[in-house]
């Protein structure tokens, strides 16, 4: 009932047509999330290293573990969404002009996301991190807005590609 009455209303003061290129409204995305889930591997890592130093994990330890590595995992996939979605939805044809290079590139985090999330290596962690920087410093440049690195304030304290934001 409510679709022939709102079918009737169409015909008789037609509503304007609205459409979208993308899932999300425009110029919302953002690939902090990604960087902070990267470092959040890293951290995962490093605290599941801290507990096999250990001679013998406890069941409080065995559960710290699986609780770990959950977010290890977690956090790789989100890796995963967030770039896909900016790659997806974002970059089109005058971003890919001006950076070549940013297929390879999300492609590329995509396989350090699996990396990371298949094993507990911290290089691979911080490999992921840094292609992920990478592709921040090009979202950035794409939208006319000049980068920073610092590193993070808190563990697992890396470096970080951040924007530079003018209060206005």
């Amino acid at each position: 009932m409510l679709y022939k009455l709102l079918s009737f209303l169409d015909r008789k003061a037609p509503f304007p047509e609205a459409s979208a290129h993308c899932d999300i409204p425009c110029k919302i995305y953002d690939p902090s999330s990604a960087q902070i889930a990267a470092l959040t591997i890293i951290r995962m890592v490093d605290l599941i290293q801290d507990l096999e130093a250990k001679d013998s994990l406890s069941l409080n330890d065995q559960a710290t573990l699986a609780r770990l590595v959950a977010q290890k995992e977690e956090h790789g996939f989100k890796v995963k969404e967030e770039i896909h979605v900016i790659w997806g939805d974002y970059i089109k044809a005058p971003q890919l002009e001006q950076f070549p290079e940013i297929h390879e590139l999300a492609h590329s985090v995509m396989l350090a996301a699996s990396k990371a999330k298949q094993h507990v290596d911290k290089d691979a962690a911080l490999e992921l991190l840094n292609r992920v920087n990478r592709f921040a410093e090009i979202f950035w440049a794409t939208k006319g807005v000049k980068t920073y690195t610092a590193t993070c304030p808190y563990p697992p304290e890396q470096p970080v590609v951040y924007p530079q934001l003018q209060a206005n």
